[in-house]
């Protein structure tokens, strides 16, 4: 697969999307982004942005399989991942898969479960594997979640703890469309029957294809450094408390290598690196008490970051 197909890939799945998912031209281009990139995204946004409508139609353009799961305060840990059923025919306990296993799941509202509950689904979105008594089950390949929650509520909620963020490869927000992409839903009355006439651009084993293609894209030892001081930044930055970790600096890389690929080109230029600087470091710095005091943002303070940091030529 050349520059030129994988190109012709991810704007074929952005262009699909789009038909359904209005207005939000850049935010699709990120969210693909996330999802080839091999890790995880995070949506926080008031109800009825189209999130759930995002995750479908991202599901139903790469062909994959998809699950949705409601996150409520009871839900319990074995009610995502499977539980050990026994069998009276064999006289054994077999597993029995839980709704994590798909390729695309959206964890929806995942702050309103417990924290116990968070944390099985957070495992095994690093891991890719679900443990249970019964012995080790890999998730599918690919493995993309697409995790939501209410920014405005916080009754009967439990925020994710601000080390767990580091899961996720990138945090965005919907924000309303305009006024004329919002008269198009109504006058499609809204979302459904577009989702049931949305089909496949593309197979999911070119998906896995591309992805592997994308992993080969170039980064220069020089932009590896560069991400590198980027990152290594926000750990020695005032305001900040806690700064992002290695594994920052490689969702950094491989989402840089993914707008590489949107671009047609086989190698990463500084842009691809700065354009998704603020989405994937942002959510993952802990603030010290002046700053949380006098309501910093994290954005801005890795926007200071970058302008004060040397782009390579």
């Amino acid at each position: 697969m050349d520059a030129t197909e994988l190109q012709k890939i991810l704007i074929g799945i952005k262009n699909n999307i789009a038909t359904l998912v209005k207005g939000h031209d850049a935010l699709l281009t990120k969210t693909i982004a996330a999802f080839f990139s091999g890790g995880h995204l995070l949506l926080e946004d008031v109800p009825g942005t189209g999130k759930t409508t995002l995750a479908k139609a991202l599901a139903k353009s790469v062909g994959s399989s998809f699950n949705r799961i409601q996150f409520t305060p009871d839900l319990m840990p074995a009610d995502i991942t499977g539980m050990s059923v026994y069998n009276s025919r064999s006289g054994e306990f077999e597993f029995k898969k839980g709704p994590i296993f798909a390729n695309i799941i959206l964890a929806d509202e995942i702050n309103r479960a417990s924290p116990r509950t968070q944390s099985a689904m957070l495992e095994a979105m690093g891991e890719s594997q679900v443990s249970t008594d019964t012995g080790q089950f890999a998730l599918p390949r690919p493995f993309f979640v697409i995790a939501t929650q209410n920014n405005v509520e916080s009754r009967g909620t439990y925020s994710l703890p601000e080390s767990q963020m580091d899961r996720f490869s990138m945090k965005l927000a919907m924000g309303y469309v305009s006024a004329d992409a919002e008269v198009e839903i109504l006058q499609n009355n809204g979302f459904v029957k577009g989702l049931e006439t949305l089909k496949p651009v593309v197979t999911l084993e070119k998906i896995v294809e591309a992805m592997e293609q994308i992993e080969r894209i170039s980064v220069s030892e020089e932009l590896q450094h560069f991400i590198v001081q980027i990152v290594g930044a926000t750990r020695k930055t005032d305001g900040i408390k806690v700064g992002a970790s290695p594994r920052a600096s490689l969702s950094l890389m491989k989402i840089a290598q993914v707008n590489a690929a949107f671009d047609g080109r086989d190698f990463v230029i500084p842009d691809d690196i700065l354009r998704s600087a603020v989405d994937v470091l942002a959510h993952r710095l802990i603030l010290d008490n002046v700053s949380f005091s006098n309501s910093v943002s994290r954005e801005t303070l890795v926007l200071t970051i970058l302008e004060g940091i040397k782009v390579p030529v």
